[in-house]
């Protein structure tokens, strides 16, 4: 009995029709794929032969698609698109059904940018396990860098070519003054504390913009420094409760930050200077098209609008 079976169609014969069917040209079809004319133009007859029917009309100057050749175009490109998506989809199918990421937190976050944390975790719980990581600025930039974090908040500017960032918080500063000294007080001058030394938190757990800040006050007449090591924020408190001082923090009560403040500390408001302190949300660009698309489309969405206090 006679097999009037055909063989499968030889993909990478699919794959040059493709080509020469976009590119209406053979010589150009076969530069693209790296091969001479002349053998290209047979494997096309050759896949004309299995199928029966001339899928170009070949001239001197033209080459065009014949009615099956146009019927066959879409086929073979559906055909080739599945093939080219089985390894990733092969990545999905095996991947964990939900991974464990980290993101970055850093001392002090408000906790109305805690309760957007919150909202992207429940977001995203069906695909990822959503957990903080604490650090400083610096090392949680570099966990977000070298692949160790899926994202952080950070305490800005931040300059990492590699990182994408965008702003999700602004948060207004304020003096950190002695109580006793501005009783009854709701707000201060910066020239009043010029004869005040400025006390910074130690440089390894402050942010980057805190030494923009002691430029700043240097240029506007706060000459007078103590700096502190191997101490806290709450080092920074004691030294001002002392009255020798003064610091800068945030202004809203509800920050975190007034946990460090000691009894006879207070924050007010500057008359005449308005620092603040900004907060982006950092995530590496290509991973962003790649295993944390989903988490980085979540985040985008919650952290669209920037909080302000």
């Amino acid at each position: 009995m006679a097999d009037n079976s055909r063989p499968a169609l030889d993909l990478e014969r699919i794959r040059r029709f493709v080509v020469v069917a976009e590119e209406l040209n053979f010589s150009a079809a076969a530069r693209k794929l790296h091969m001479a004319a002349s053998p290209l133009s047979q494997r096309i007859k050759d896949l004309e032969h299995e199928l029966g029917q001339p899928l170009f009309d070949r001239s001197t100057h033209h080459v065009t698609l014949t009615d099956a050749g146009t019927a066959l175009l879409p086929l073979a490109r559906d055909v080739l698109d599945r093939v080219n998506a089985i390894p990733w989809k092969m990545r999905e199918a095996t991947r964990p059904q939900r991974s464990t990421v980290f993101l970055g937190m850093p001392a002090g976050v408000h906790p109305d940018l805690r309760d957007r944390v919150n909202a992207l975790a429940a977001r995203v719980h069906e695909h990822y396990e959503l957990k903080r990581w604490p650090g400083t600025t610096a090392d949680l930039v570099q966990g977000v860098h070298e692949g160790k974090l899926a994202l952080t908040l950070a305490r800005l500017p931040v300059t990492d070519p590699a990182l994408e960032q965008v702003p999700v918080m602004s948060e207004r500063l304020g003096a950190v003054v002695p109580a006793e000294l501005f009783a009854g007080r709701d707000s201060v001058s910066l020239a009043e504390l010029t004869e005040f030394p400025y006390v910074a938190s130690p440089g390894e757990i402050t942010p980057a913009y805190f030494d923009q800040l002691d430029h700043q006050l240097a240029e506007l007449g706060v000459k007078k420094r103590i700096r502190l090591t191997n101490t806290g924020y709450g080092g920074t408190s004691e030294i001002i409760s002392s009255g020798e001082a003064f610091s800068i923090s945030m202004l809203d009560k509800k920050s975190p930050m007034h946990g460090y403040r000691l009894d006879n500390v207070i924050v007010l408001p500057f008359t005449d200077f308005r620092p603040q302190l900004d907060t982006g949300l950092l995530w590496r660009r290509d991973r962003a098209d790649g295993d944390l698309r989903g988490l980085v489309e979540a985040a985008q969405e919650i952290f669209a609008e920037p909080l302000t206090t």
